[in-house]
């Protein structure tokens, strides 16, 4: 998410203050702590490039409300303050709560740490969140969409359709996907393996149109890479590189995909609220609808929770009335 200044304007005269030797000293102190905490919460607590990535963005957004004042002056009026003037930027109230967040795992670390004596933001209330039903395709629409990649006009449509088919058979996110390895793919067993959040491995089943799909790009991959004089194979370091390369042979970035999903998804008409994680949605919805166990979903998608799988049962109301239709003694049919 973009950082939000506000006050600022391209064509206003700086305000800025002029640094002074203790300004510098709180800035140095800042950028030292904030250094040695993302060190903390990537080698010791695994947790995921895009989570770090989000945490440094915070961190740098509420040093920039604080200016001069000193970490370890607040108290709890100066945290809500903060998280006002983060509502009336009109954020969203799952920012607001990332945030809240970021700010709490950093000073919950410096009080183990011991340079603040307690943690102050553990007292604040998280803001209250509704439970938003994820938008999902209708099968057809699944159909339609792993077609819709064509020779003729589209220069990638065979690596397009490959990365489509994966994403509906996986159910994996963006960032799995575009960290898949050619040695994680295993389609002769049909399953792949994926590292998701936390770096947390899991082993997910792979269908015949996947592999079909996969069979066919990993063909056109070795083209791409012996033209560029790289000799493919999975025995070499070739199989240590992504899965999914671009015409150059780099790696495919997590915001390519998204592109990707987004361009064809327009293209077969489907809502523009539909994203690369609705596919991950839909995984989920069809296999609960079609009588999967919701354990069994909940692994496959690597979730830590159940109740984070749970939200996908309340989504086909379609089913869930023809079930009552069918089975309640007192049903109309």
């Amino acid at each position: 998410m973009k950082e939000i200044f506000s006050g600022f304007h391209p064509n206003r005269p700086s305000r800025r203050r002029k640094l002074t030797p203790q300004r510098d000293s709180i800035m140095l102190d800042r950028g030292k702590l904030k250094k040695k905490f993302m060190a903390y919460a990537k080698d010791e607590c695994g947790l995921s490039a895009n989570t770090l990535a989000a945490y440094s963005r915070d961190l740098d957004h509420f040093f920039g409300w604080l200016g001069d004042r000193i970490l370890v002056d607040l108290d709890l009026p100066d945290f809500t303050r903060y998280l006002e003037s983060l509502h009336a930027k009109k954020l969203a109230p799952s920012t607001c709560a990332r945030h809240l967040v970021s700010l709490r795992a950093f000073y919950r670390w410096m009080q183990v740490e011991g340079t603040v004596p307690r943690n102050v933001t553990a007292l604040l209330e998280s803001p209250k969140l509704w439970e938003r039903i994820p938008a999902v395709l209708s099968l057809s629409q699944v159909e339609s969409l792993m077609t819709s990649p064509v020779p003729g006009r589209d220069r990638n449509w065979i690596r397009d359709r490959a990365i489509l088919e994966i994403f509906y058979a996986t159910g994996c996110r963006a960032s799995e996907i575009a960290s898949l390895k050619l040695e994680d793919y295993h389609p002769d067993e049909g399953f792949c393996r994926c590292l998701g959040k936390g770096n947390k491995q899991r082993i997910v089943p792979l269908g015949k149109g996947a592999v079909k799909a996969c069979a066919a790009w990993i063909a056109q991959r070795h083209k791409i890479l012996e033209h560029l004089g790289r000799v493919p194979g999975k025995g070499n370091a070739d199989g240590e590189l992504p899965l999914f390369l671009t015409r150059t042979g780099k790696p495919i970035r997590r915001e390519a995909l998204w592109e990707l999903v987004k361009k064809y998804t327009q293209r077969i008409g489907a809502p523009e609220t539909i994203s690369p994680h609705s596919l991950r949605h839909s995984f989920a919805t069809h296999l609960l609808s079609g009588g999967a166990d919701i354990r069994i979903v909940q692994e496959l998608l690597g979730h830590a929770s159940i109740q984070t799988t749970q939200r996908y049962t309340h989504i086909d109301f379609t089913r869930m009335k023809s079930i009552h239709d069918r089975y309640h003694p007192r049903s109309k049919h």
